[in-house]
């Protein structure tokens, strides 16, 4: 993606890199034989609005090192002004794929997964903006990178981390937590996403882990800054399941 106007693509790049590394975190109920991890969410912030699903595969199971396998789907609209067409709003909407195989580590209480693959969007802009120009297909390679760590029986560290060579978009969040009544983490979280051009910055809370039945639940909210000097709140929703 390339970055344009004032709001632009870019962010949506981040956005969706953001919300695929934090929903697919892992699931904390043992080894139960489980390959599949089936996760799925939303984001939404002032001049945006996102869903996103996917699956990571396991051959060897999802408590095991090995190969593992992302596949999402992701898409949403979002507003800009633009410099080129002399400020107005402009609505954009994109869709994303990605198939990123990879290996995940473990280590005791650690667990780190890395990916690398092919990202593919689609982009329409309404009106056409020339000053924009990510319009139609663009391909390109993705990596990301996640981290699970317990420090202690009672405490969680999240870190994500994503890259793709479309526009050049990145994306990285941390989140600590501490359990409360053996049933979910709530702590502070701290993310941020760029491009050339462009970029926002969140601090907000999060509860990860909330679980019903054979489904684990998770949010965060919070405040966010970004370079065009827009302010205000964002909501991140996720439910993971294994099969």
């Amino acid at each position: 993606m390339c970055c344009v106007g004032r709001v632009n693509t870019a962010a949506l790049v981040a956005v969706a890199f953001s919300i695929v590394c934090v929903g697919a975190g892992p699931v904390q109920a043992g080894d139960d034989g489980a390959r599949l991890l089936f996760f799925s969410g939303a984001d939404l912030w002032r001049d945006g609005e996102f869903l996103h699903g996917g699956v990571l595969w396991s051959p060897d199971g999802l408590d095991h090192e090995g190969f593992t396998l992302k596949a999402m789907l992701a898409g949403g609209r979002y507003r800009y002004n633009s410099d080129s067409l002399g400020n107005p709003w402009v609505i954009g909407t994109e869709g994303d794929a990605q198939l990123l195989p990879g290996w995940r580590f473990k280590w005791d209480r650690l667990e780190v997964k890395l990916f690398a693959g092919l990202d593919v969007k689609y982009d329409v802009t309404d009106p056409y903006d020339p000053g924009n120009r990510l319009h139609g297909t663009s391909a390109g390679v993705a990596g990301a990178v996640d981290l699970w760590f317990e420090p202690t029986p009672d405490t969680m560290l999240a870190a994500n981390a994503s890259v793709t060579s479309v526009a050049g978009g990145y994306s990285a969040r941390i989140a600590y937590g501490w359990r409360l009544m053996d049933w979910f983490y709530v702590g502070p979280e701290a993310q941020a996403f760029a491009c050339v051009g462009y970029d926002q910055e969140r601090v907000g809370l999060h509860v990860t882990g909330v679980k019903a039945a054979d489904w684990e639940w998770s949010a965060a909210a919070g405040w966010s800054t970004d370079s065009d000097r827009r302010s205000g709140p964002y909501l991140r929703l996720g439910v993971l399941t294994r099969r």
